[in-house]
């Protein structure tokens, strides 16, 4: 078969290695000179730990597996089985940890529960005061600014993939087929749209007003912090916003324990993962409201900071760099993505949400074997 993958962000990418995987040809398509969107400006985790129950818990594990799998091939990905703790402060915090480690599926997601003794001796670099510590050992990481780049080169060196940058399709033509604004015509026996958070333009008009959103959000990263974070780290705020966390221990704590002024505003928790050059990658916040910002806010990285450091014991590291970004994610936050045949022989594979990073080669591998490749 020849597959024609328009979109170069990781779903789009995870497509083609799962179509070269496979023994196909591959036409890869993007309107940048390299995926400039979601897919960079992410943590990089292979984040197991918060995912709902079922479907996505099931997607999550099954892409953590292929990440290795990746990983052991491609070291360039940065693959790093690290693991997360997510430190508690008091009983009401202690108590959604305690529900979650309760949980039937909890052996399948790694989940302990750790003194605070205990984590620091996993994570000596978490100085600062907690009570305890949720651990999940499933989680991972990869590095999110080089995690495409080494694929492509993976995906060059097999002879089957052909990549053409700064090329924007304007339309599907007929069945198989699109048309780049070159005026140039690719036909294949399957075509993938990997659009990620571009929903308007061709999206609109081969697929109509889907159900999907838009999501911003702001992260930064550190200068090297001196020594190593040997987990990624979550604040009890991540327990608000993950479905796996849900129960009366996490409606308790939300009646009794507001989140902080700041965070409830912009919709944040704490996500932070050591990158390999030893800065630390920090956020993050929500924003769902159109029109977004077209500006980044102080006060989520100052709070950030604060938390951080609470942890820590200590300064935070020089900011080296700020940026916010947009994902697309379904309305329906229980559906790990839309996958949606828009024509014949061409799929629309898009809104995973903050799942994108986790869960992509998981959803590329379903998209394979649904379209029997």
């Amino acid at each position: 078969m020849k597959v024609i993958v328009v979109g170069a962000g990781v779903v789009g990418t995870m497509h083609a290695w799962h179509a070269v995987e496979r023994g196909h040809e591959v036409v890869h398509i993007e309107r940048e000179a390299e995926a400039r969107g979601a897919s960079l400006r992410n943590f990089g985790q292979i984040w197991v730990s918060g995912r709902a129950g079922g479907e996505e818990l099931d997607t999550a594990l099954r892409a953590r597996e292929l990440w290795e799998g990746i990983g052991a091939r491609v070291p360039g990905l940065g693959f790093r089985a690290i693991g997360s703790l997510t430190p508690v402060r008091n009983e009401l915090e202690l108590a959604v940890a305690e529900a979650a480690v309760a949980r039937p599926d909890a052996a399948a997601r790694g989940y302990t529960l750790l003194t605070a003794d205990e984590a620091r001796a996993v994570n000596p670099a978490l100085r600062g005061e907690f009570e305890a510590a949720l651990r999940c050992e499933r989680d991972a990481a990869v590095e999110p600014r080089l995690a495409q780049l080494a694929l492509r080169e993976a995906l060059l060196a097999t002879g089957k993939y052909t990549f053409l940058p700064n090329r924007e399709v304007r339309d599907v033509v007929g069945e198989n087929a699109v048309r780049d604004d070159r005026g140039e015509v690719h036909i294949g026996d399957a075509v993938v749209l990997c659009t990620g958070a571009w929903l308007s333009g061709l999206v609109r008009e081969v697929a109509g007003e889907i159900p999907v959103r838009r999501v911003r959000l702001q992260m930064m990263q550190t200068e090297p912090l001196g020594e190593a974070l040997t987990t990624s780290v979550a604040d009890a705020d991540s327990f608000r916003y993950y479905p796996a966390y849900a129960s009366e221990a996490l409606d308790s704590l939300r009646a009794a324990q507001p989140q902080d002024p700041t965070a409830a505003a912009h919709r944040m928790q704490l996500l932070m993962v050591q990158r390999l050059d030893g800065g630390l990658t920090i956020g993050d916040t929500h924003e769902y409201e159109h029109p977004f910002a077209f500006d980044t806010l102080e006060d989520p990285y100052e709070h950030l900071t604060r938390v951080v450091e609470s942890f820590l014991g200590r300064p935070l590291p020089k900011i080296r760099r700020r940026w916010a970004g947009v994902y697309a994610q379904c309305v329906d936050t229980s559906r790990v993505v839309h996958r949606q045949r828009v024509r014949d022989g061409v799929w629309l594979v898009t809104g995973p949400g903050g799942r994108g990073m986790t869960c992509s080669p998981a959803i590329a591998e379903k998209t394979a074997d649904e379209l029997g490749w």
